[in-house]
Parts: C-alpha cells; sequence; structure tokens
C-alpha cells in the first residue's frame, strides 16, 4: 500500500516556507493579543482592568492577583513572543531571509500585545512580551536586558523603571555586540527592531515617566486579601 505523501512533501520547493512567511507573523499577532493578564483575572472573578492600575499585564496582575499570578502572567506573556517567533525560525531555517520573518513575526506578536483589537486596542505595556521575542531574537542582549530590570526592581520596587532601563539595555548591549553589522544587509532588520521595540515600550510608559518627575510613580505592593468591587484605575502599570 502506498503511503500518501505529506502535504509538505507534496507542495512545490520553498512554498512552505514562503507560507511560513506570511503565516507567522499573522499568528505571531494573534497570540500577542491574547490578554492572559485579564483571563487569569476572570478565573478568579475579578476584571483586573477595574483594579490597579487598570492595565492588563503582568505588572497589574500582581497587583491586583498577587505576585504567584503575575508570575504566571509573566511567563505566559513572554512565551507569546517567544513561541511565534521560534516557530518562524524554525519553518525558515532553509531561507536567507529567516532573520527578517522572526523579527517581522515579532514584531506583530508585540503590537498584538499592546494592542489587542477585541480590547478596543488597549493593552499591555509589551515588556514580557518583548523579552518573549528579544530571548529568540538575540539572547545574550535579552539577559542583560533582564538582569537590568530584575537590579532596578530589587533597589526600587518599581516595575517601571525597571522596564525602562530594560528597554535602554538592549539596544546599548546589541549594539556594543555588533558594532556596525548591527545593520548589515544581513542583520538590519533586528537593528531597527533594537531600536523601534524599546523605543515603543518607553513610548507606552510615558504616563510612568511623568509620576517619576513628580515622584509619585509608587513601588509596587501586595494586593490586598480581597480587591475592591469597583476601584477606579490609579496609576499605569
Amino acid at each position: 500500500m502506498t503511503v500518501p505523501p505529506l502535504l509538505a512533501d507534496s507542495l512545490p520547493a520553498g512554498a512552505t516556507t514562503t507560507i511560513a512567511m506570511w503565516l507567522c507573523p499573522i499568528l505571531g499577532h494573534f497570540l500577542g493579543a491574547i490578554p492572559v493578564g485579564l483571563l487569569l483575572g476572570f478565573a478568579k472573578g475579578v476584571d483586573i482592568r477595574q483594579h490597579g492600575s487598570g492595565n492588563i499585564g503582568a505588572t497589574n496582575a500582581a497587583r491586583v492577583l498577587g505576585w504567584k499570578w503575575g508570575i504566571v502572567a509573566l511567563v505566559l506573556d513572554a512565551l507569546k513572543g517567544l513561541l511565534p517567533v521560534l516557530a518562524a525560525r524554525v519553518l525558515t531555517r532553509d531561507s536567507p531571509n529567516s532573520i527578517h520573518v522572526q523579527v517581522v513575526t515579532g514584531i506583530f506578536a508585540i503590537l498584538g500585545h499592546m494592542f489587542p483589537v477585541w480590547l478596543g486596542f488597549r493593552g499591555g505595556k509589551g515588556v514580557a512580551t518583548g523579552l518573549g521575542v528579544a530571548l529568540v531574537l538575540s539572547p545574550i542582549s535579552s539577559l542583560f536586558a533582564l538582569a537590568a530590570y530584575l537590579l532596578m526592581f530589587a533597589v526600587t520596587r518599581v516595575s517601571s523603571m525597571g522596564s525602562l532601563v530594560a528597554a535602554l539595555t538592549f539596544p546599548t548591549v546589541e549594539w556594543i555586540r555588533t558594532g556596525s553589522n548591527m545593520f548589515s544587509s544581513e542583520h538590519w532588520s533586528l537593528g531597527v527592531f533594537s531600536l523601534a521595540i524599546p523605543a515603543l515600550i518607553i513610548l507606552r510608559h510615558r504616563s510612568n515617566i511623568v509620576r517619576m518627575i513628580r515622584g509619585q510613580e509608587g513601588a509596587l505592593k501586595a494586593p490586598a486579601a480581597e480587591p475592591p468591587a469597583a476601584e477606579p484605575p490609579k496609576q499605569n502599570g
């Protein structure tokens, strides 16, 4: 009995890679748009948009639901960026444009997290999802950025401060590592990512920056045992 060929084997040479180039960014966007923090809150009977900062990201999840759930949200948000980019790497490994497909997929995932269409384009600030993407694209620079975040957070207990320092650390380390090759023909998309995404993350923290200047940015504290029924948003997390 003849075994039917797999779909991938029946396609013309290079067709699988071409399909992946188009599908990976789209799938990355919709995966990135899954509101993890919001869904975790719903699982506990809480709409985190009505508490703390009103943000759906991991920081506000930790503020409202507790640090354990915040870590769960952080990991899952990071996976929303890591998994589609990793899939793009595997599916386009034979293409000279693989790195560019990975970068575009990662950007789409981050934008999906920041601007989810089903939440009126009001999403998170992209730090955790951006970390997941960056861990695939540039592990060394990502680890330096993560270390910078952890150090700053340990000192200040202000998550937004750690995020801003991490956003500045990533492109700095990437530039030190790659130098003039940062915008070479083979890696220019990663160079653009290294500047554009940290800049966008910083822009998303503009209200936090204003509060820092005013001395009003609060440290992350443990939530109350039961969040109030309808606490209005006070600050962006």
